[in-house]
C-alpha cells in the first residue's frame, strides 16, 4: 500500500509543473479558496475575559431626564437608551454584551409605546415608578417598581402609562445574538393573529395546572412576576416547566445574606445585574466593582465571580444567556476553589 501511494506522489510531481508561490496564491484568491494552514485566525486561542462595568445609577439617572426632553415614543417607537461598555467589540455593535442587549426606557404619564412584535425574546425589569402596565398578546401586566415582565419572542406588546409621574425600566433583549444568526424579525402593529392566553389565575393553586398548549411552547404562560410576591421565593419560573421564563435568557433574583461571600463561580454565560435592595461589591476577574441600589453591572463570561454585600441583605436581578449556551451544548459552570 504505501509502495502504491508513493507512486502516485511520484506521478503528482511528475505531470505538475513547478509554480511560485504567490502564483498559486493568486489562482486560490481567483476561485475563492484560502489555505487554513496561512490563516492567522485559524486555531487562535479564545481572547481573556472582558472586563465587568458598572453604570451608576447616580451618574445615568440625570441623563435619563434629558431623553425626556428630546425624544418622544410617538416619533422614535420607543424612548430608550442602551447600555454600551467601553469595549470595542460592544462599541462596533452597539450591544451591552457578546449575545444580550440591556437598555432603560423611559414613559411618561399619559404615555403610549405602540404595539409591536419580534423574534427577538425582551424583559422588563422595573427600576423607577408605577402606575403604568405593559400589554403582552393582550393581557395587561401592571408594572410596579421590582416587577418583571416577560415579552417573549414574536409575542405582541405595547406599553401604556396612566400613572402620575415617569416610570423608568431595564429592557433586556437577545438582539445580538439574533442578528448574528440572521433570526431577526420586526412586525409593526396594528396587532393581528393575537393568540389565546392563559388568565394568571390559572396556575394559583400550587400542583394545579391548566390543560393548555403552553406546556410545548418556549415560554412562561405567566408574563408578570410581582416583585412582592417573587422576593418572597427569591425566584421565578414558569409555572409548567420550572425552566427558564423564555428560550435563550434565563433571569434570577439573587439574595446576598448580611456578612455572607458567594462561593466563586465562572461560567461561559453572559449576565447583566441590577441592584433591588442593599449595597455590595462583586469581583469579576482581577477588578472589585461596588454597587447600591439601581446600579446595573455587567458579569461577562470567563471572568472569575464573587458577590458580597455590605450591612443589610442585598438583592441582585440577574439576567443571563446562561439557556442559550446550554441548548447549544457550550455551557460550562465551575464553582468553589478556582483561580481568578
Amino acid at each position: 500500500m504505501q509502495s502504491v501511494v508513493a507512486e502516485m506522489r511520484k506521478v503528482a510531481a511528475m505531470s505538475a509543473a513547478p509554480r511560485e508561490i504567490s502564483d498559486v496564491r493568486k489562482a486560490w484568491k481567483e476561485a475563492n479558496l484560502a489555505p487554513l494552514w496561512e490563516n492567522a485566525k485559524a486555531h487562535r486561542p479564545a481572547p481573556p475575559p472582558a472586563a465587568g462595568y458598572l453604570w451608576s445609577w447616580d451618574k445615568i439617572r440625570p441623563l435619563i431626564t434629558a431623553a425626556i426632553e428630546v425624544a418622544s415614543p410617538e416619533a422614535v417607537e420607543r424612548r430608550v437608551l442602551q447600555l454600551v461598555p467601553p469595549i470595542p467589540e460592544c462599541q462596533d455593535e452597539q450591544q451591552t454584551s457578546r449575545t444580550l442587549a440591556a437598555n432603560i426606557q423611559i414613559l411618561l404619564p399619559g404615555e403610549k409605546a405602540r404595539p409591536h412584535r419580534h423574534t427577538m425574546n425582551a424583559l422588563r425589569f422595573v427600576l423607577e415608578g408605577s402606575g403604568a402596565a405593559t400589554i403582552v398578546d393582550g393581557k395587561s401586566c401592571p408594572m410596579e417598581e421590582g416587577d418583571l415582565i416577560l415579552t417573549p419572542a414574536w409575542t405582541w406588546h405595547e406599553h401604556v402609562h396612566q400613572g402620575s409621574g415617569p416610570i423608568i425600566w431595564l429592557d433586556a433583549l437577545d438582539v445580538p445574538f439574533q442578528q448574528y444568526m440572521g433570526t431577526g424579525a420586526f412586525q409593526p402593529g396594528p396587532v393581528a393573529e393575537m393568540p389565546e392566553t392563559v388568565a394568571d389565575a390559572a396556575f394559583a393553586v400550587a400542583n394545579v395546572v391548566p390543560d393548555t398548549s403552553y406546556a410545548t411552547r418556549d415560554y412562561s404562560p405567566v408574563f408578570r412576576y410581582p416583585y412582592a410576591s417573587t422576593s418572597a421565593a427569591v425566584a421565578a419560573a414558569p409555572p409548567l416547566t420550572g425552566g427558564p421564563g423564555m428560550a435563550l435568557m434565563d433571569c434570577f433574583l439573587v439574595q446576598l445574606d448580611p456578612g455572607a461571600t458567594t462561593l466563586p463561580f465562572r461560567t461561559t454565560a453572559n449576565s447583566v445585574c441590577c441592584v433591588v435592595e442593599g449595597s455590595g461589591e462583586s469581583q469579576i476577574g482581577n477588578e472589585t466593582i461596588r454597587w447600591r441600589k439601581r446600579d446595573i453591572f455587567t458579569l461577562p463570561q470567563g471572568n472569575r465571580i464573587v458577590h458580597q454585600a455590605n450591612g443589610g441583605t442585598a438583592r441582585l436581578f440577574q439576567v443571563s444567556d446562561r439557556d442559550m449556551y446550554a441548548r447549544l451544548g457550550l455551557l460550562k459552570e465551575e464553582y468553589g476553589n478556582i483561580a481568578a
